[in-house]
């Protein structure tokens, strides 16, 4: 069992930057893939950002790729999501998943965090 606790969402106007934390506890947080995922209202939950345990391989989706980064860090048990350049089509609730191997598909996690909400205003 993996629990994770999302951090650093609010309110931005467009152009401007964000960072989200996720905290990790239970089982060694190291030995998973950590991904970000969104959702709109109304909208399906959507892939951002994905990253293996060993932080050797990225992946993102085309909408963010330039202007967002993930990292991690093991040893804090945490990843990060670094938002910049952000649009109001960023305007969303951010979640952090875990599963032992990277995947763009939502439904192959089984371990989710509450959400953060991110606003980005024009």
């Amino acid at each position: 069992q993996v629990h994770l606790v999302e951090s650093g969402g609010g309110s931005v106007q467009a152009g401007g930057s964000l960072r989200l934390s996720c905290a990790a506890s239970g089982r060694t947080f190291s030995s998973y893939a950590m991904a970000w995922f969104r959702q709109a209202p109304g909208k399906e939950r959507e892939f951002v950002a994905a990253i293996t345990w060993g932080a050797e391989r990225t992946l993102y989706a085309d909408s963010v790729k330039g202007r967002f980064t993930i990292s991690r860090d093991n040893a804090k048990s945490t990843v990060y999501l670094q938002m910049n350049s952000l649009k109001p089509e960023d305007t969303a609730v951010y979640y952090c998943a875990a599963r032992q191997t990277v995947s763009e598909r939502p439904s192959q996690y089984a371990f989710w965090g509450q959400g953060t909400q991110v606003t980005v205003s024009s």
